[in-house]
């Protein structure tokens, strides 16, 4: 309990040290461009083929349980939508970019601590979480809606490819299904909760990785136990938020 506060601590001390007023406004922009790239958009192609197979997998499996005359066919668009929406592309989603965005920051800035990177900055009068952590955390938080929105098209879609390779539901239905009773808040509700999430998971990664003493093998932990920190986190904010945003 007091070594889980006394980390608690430094994770707090951490943030407060990261999101001060930058010495130098360029720097953190361009910083922020090149998270951008590497946390983002290289996040992509992984959002996208998850999000296809899990919404033609949605589809299949509601068509599949539902296979009753009192429930009409279109009800499998609107399943495969609500899950989407409210969990999948943001929550799930984020749980599977916790693993690949948390694991390579923590990795990186572990790397930086042990080969003494971290230090040198440091001696230079250089504020090191300011400028290493500062710009992972707003370039995931700006660019995670775009993921999101990714998800829930690709994942839609996905209903769509087999509607359209198979004789499971006829696409009239699904389309139907998709556009009966449409809340659009969901979209804006999925979208403020990955960005929570998303500064959950750089956040937690940076301080695994910044805070790492030792050698490779630690460094390897640090990632390990930043992925598993993020999903925990994840998981519980999710149930908090559902409850305050849909409450």
């Amino acid at each position: 309990m007091i070594k889980g506060l006394q980390k608690f601590g430094e994770y707090v001390m951490l943030m407060f040290k990261t999101v001060s007023i930058p010495d130098r406004w360029n720097m953190l922009f361009k910083q922020m461009f090149k998270e951008i790239y590497k946390l983002g958009v290289d996040s992509l192609w992984i959002v996208i083929f998850i999000s296809v197979f899990i919404g033609a997998v949605l589809t299949i499996q509601v068509s599949l349980n539902i296979q009753s005359p009192l429930i009409p066919d279109f009800t499998v668009g609107y399943i495969t939508r609500e899950v989407i929406l409210l969990e999948f592309s943001s929550t799930i989603m984020c749980l599977i970019l916790a693993g690949k965005v948390g694991s390579n920051v923590a990795s990186e800035l572990g790397t930086m601590r042990v080969t003494e990177q971290i230090d040198a900055l440091e001696i230079m009068g250089v504020n090191s979480a300011n400028y290493l952590i500062l710009p992972k955390i707003i370039a995931f938080m700006i660019f995670i809606p775009v993921l999101v929105i990714f998800s829930m098209f690709f994942g839609i879609g996905g209903g769509y490819i087999i509607g359209w390779v198979t004789d499971i539901i006829t696409i009239s239905k699904y389309e139907y299904g998709l556009q009966y009773w449409f809340v659009s808040y969901y979209i804006g509700y999925s979208i403020i909760k990955s960005m929570v999430f998303a500064f959950i998971i750089v956040s937690t990664a940076s301080y695994f990785g910044y805070n790492v003493k030792g050698g490779a093998l630690q460094v390897g932990k640090a990632s390990t136990d930043s992925v598993v920190m993020s999903s925990v986190m994840i998981l519980a904010l999710d149930l908090v938020m559902t409850q305050l945003m849909l409450g």
